[in-house]
């Protein structure tokens, strides 16, 4: 629980509380202000001004302001657009750069017992000292990981680059140990690719934010060199990214045509087309209900321009794009501004993409799935993508 902060005017409070002084000084600059705020924001400004004079009690006005911008966003009824704090919306802005100061790790938020590694990141210093997918966290700096301070521990381990800290980390066995890792530069890998044994090339996306295309472009061409027969996309778990890279990635595969189209706010509507230019291969994506945004749209688009094979689980049907706006104190609000379709006009949204074959994974090789630790021979979505290519041999 935060500690409560003594009753004080905030900045944000304390511009509000200017403006509405201002507001009542006089008619002109009265409806000026009215028109620009409107009715319900001059009803906000009004309330903010009546608790920061009159409540009695001990408040945190930046508790209350985060509170109101959650509910404020909450009440749309948009599943898809957000409130970030102002620590949260700096590690969103970061991470969709695919680079930051850290030691390479992914965490889940989910469990109670310390921090479950989901990823690390290849070449990264948590991979160069030894610590690997699947294993705990129960410590960092000799503090040790709650419950209740799980976020300031994701925080600690954060810092400058070249500093040192020491993680006590249980292995799969049970046993702990301590692990000095020194924080540097990742430069996040978001996609990675091989041969498999049967000549088909898989590349795996894991988003698509800054710099995805090119790496699945270089990707697709090296195993192109390799003498890939066909091509499979692995976006499950993919939360999406931007539609500059999703259109940079499809432009590249796909031959002359609409790709894409965006209906904004406003009413504007953009249409995004391939050149002739394109890979001749055989396609198939796997997809799972984590696949959101770009990565199920990905699929839906290479299904409708080349007959791409759609294998896995059906996906989260995500029709709109956000934008991220900031606000003074380092906050955002991530807003659903349009609405997008596949180049023949075809939605997601509410339906979500049906793959044909559907195939489920059990609990169990969905969580190793998760944690980058199933073997290819037990996947069968991606065993069933394979064999809905038809490839001969």
């Amino acid at each position: 629980m935060k500690d409560r902060k003594k009753k004080r005017i905030s900045p944000w409070v304390a511009v509000l509380t200017g403006v509405a002084g201002l507001v009542v000084g006089g008619g002109v600059l009265f409806a000026v202000m009215w028109s620009s705020l409107g009715g319900p924001g001059m009803t906000l400004v009004q309330a903010y001004q009546i608790i920061s004079h009159r409540f009695v009690g001990d408040y945190d006005p930046q508790e209350s302001l985060e509170a109101t911008l959650g509910a404020m966003v909450d009440s749309l009824g948009d599943r898809w657009s957000y409130y970030l704090t102002p620590e949260e919306a700096r590690q969103v802005k970061e991470a969709r750069q695919n680079s930051y100061v850290g030691i390479g790790i992914t965490v889940s938020r989910d469990s109670t017992d310390g921090l479950h590694i989901q990823s690390v990141t290849r070449g990264g210093p948590a991979d160069e000292a030894g610590i690997q997918a699947g294993e705990i966290i129960c410590a960092v700096d000799g503090v040790a990981v709650t419950q209740e301070n799980r976020e300031d521990s994701i925080a600690r381990i954060k810092g400058e680059e070249g500093s040192v800290l020491t993680l006590e980390v249980q292995g799969s066995d049970g046993a702990r140990r301590s692990v000095e890792v020194t924080r540097k530069t990742v430069h996040g890998i978001s996609a990675q690719w091989h041969m498999m044994d049967n000549g088909i090339g898989r590349i795996n996306i894991y988003n698509f934010y800054s710099g995805t295309a090119e790496q699945v472009r270089t990707g697709v061409e090296e195993l192109m060199e390799q003498g890939a027969r066909a091509l499979v996309f692995d976006v499950r778990n993919n939360p999406g990214g931007y539609v500059t890279e999703l259109t940079a990635m499809l432009d590249f595969l796909l031959p002359e045509g609409r790709i894409f189209v965006s209906q904004e706010y406003n009413g504007k509507e953009t249409v995004y087309t391939s050149d002739a230019s394109c890979v001749s291969l055989p396609m198939a994506v796997l997809v799972n209900g984590e696949s959101y945004s770009a990565a199920e749209f990905f699929a839906a688009q290479l299904r409708e321009s080349v007959d791409a094979v759609v294998a896995g689980t059906k996906t989260s049907g995500k029709g709109y794009s956000q934008m991220l706006f900031s606000l003074q104190d380092g906050s955002a609000i991530g807003l659903s501004t349009a609405r997008y379709f596949t180049g023949s006009g075809v939605s997601l949204i509410g339906t979500g993409l049906d793959p044909d074959p559907s195939v489920e994974l059990t609990e169990a090789a969905k969580e190793k799935l998760l944690l980058g630790q199933l073997p290819e021979s037990e996947d069968l979505q991606l065993q069933a993508a394979v064999k809905a290519l038809h490839l001969e041999g």
